[in-house]
């Protein structure tokens, strides 16, 4: 693509978003209650400030979904920062759907803002980060209604539901993580001895071979938590993009769960099968990524694979394939 080509998209692309934008209602309206919210949790957010030196809940947010801003790629959480460009991409797809509705301020939504209101009220007040990141959204998501009327938030509840992947989950994945950690173990154990025929000896979560030659913990990082919460957001994603009929969307969601299972099985046997072939060292090369990283990877590669083959097969075809009318 040369730099014509380009230049003809971009140009595309801002003539679209004049013609939507100059048919926006209550333009002003909504950025002035929007920058005012957003100034509100900016600071005067969190006032958990001896573990976190901030007032602002954004800033919170960020530091805890990137691990203190030390490593993006190990945090649990750094796939969030993606979530509100996904949000707007899904909110411009919608822009035709969205624009052709009635558009106009619809009061009730002072309720919603009210409400997000006395939720940050008590969570700043309990030092609760949590409850103030959902009286955020759902502030942000009352002044939508207050500018734009019932119409659009109907419309619009899907995308902006992805919010929800936004609030950290914290000590309430622990149960999770560690079930998680003893399927994975039990599951490398079985697969080893009746499969591979590798003699591997499961302690707890922790995997060795006879000779103590090698051994591994499986640890809450190696648990598949991260890769799990990544494909259930693409699994949410593509559901509602995809499919229409309730019955794919929650086939499709429940699709995660087995999904990072088996991409985290694939990462924890290959960890395996290079340390009894080659020892120690060369499970940790595994465990550490290998070449680019690309074991690290393997994880999210193999679920979003089985996931893209799932949709494949699940999405609605009727709206695309033209008919003989058309």
């Amino acid at each position: 693509m040369d730099r014509a080509q380009v230049n003809g998209i971009l140009e595309e692309f801002r003539i679209e978003f004049m013609y939507c934008w100059e048919r926006l209602p209550n333009k002003g309206f909504f950025l002035v209650l929007l920058v005012a919210w957003l100034g509100l949790f900016q600071f005067l957010g969190n006032s958990t400030l001896g573990y976190t030196p901030t007032p602002s809940l954004l800033v919170w947010m960020c530091r805890v979904y990137t691990a203190g801003g030390a490593n993006l790629i190990e945090s649990e959480g750094s796939f969030v920062l993606l979530i509100p460009f996904v949000v707007l991409f899904l909110f411009w797809l919608k822009r035709k759907e969205l624009i052709g509705l009635e558009l106009r301020p619809w009061w009730p939504g002072l309720l919603l803002m009210t409400m997000g209101l006395a939720m940050h009220l008590f969570g700043y007040m309990a030092q609760q980060p949590s409850i103030s990141i959902i009286a955020l959204f759902t502030g942000i998501y009352g002044i939508m209604g207050l500018a734009w009327g019932w119409a659009w938030l109907r419309a619009s509840f899907f995308p902006f539901f992805l919010f929800g992947f936004c609030l950290p989950l914290g000590f309430i994945i622990d149960p999770i993580t560690f079930r998680m950690r003893l399927m994975i173990s039990q599951l490398v154990e079985l697969i080893s001895h009746y499969v591979l025929a590798i003699d591997v000896i499961r302690e707890g979560t922790t995997l060795r071979d006879p000779t103590n030659h090698y051994g591994y913990e499986v640890a809450a990082a190696c648990s598949g938590i991260r890769s799990l919460l990544a494909t259930l957001a693409l699994c949410v994603i593509l559901a509602f993009v995809s499919c229409q009929k309730p019955w794919k969307r929650l086939l499709m969601v429940a699709s995660a769960v087995p999904l990072a299972i088996f991409g985290n099985l694939l990462r924890m046997l290959s960890i395996i099968i290079a340390a009894e072939i080659w020892g120690q060292s060369s499970g940790d090369w595994v465990h550490d990524g290998g070449p680019f990283g690309i074991f690290s990877l393997l994880p999210y590669l193999s679920a979003f694979a089985g996931l893209l083959l799932l949709e494949y097969y699940l999405r609605d075809r009727s709206s695309t394939q033209p008919t003989a009318t058309a």
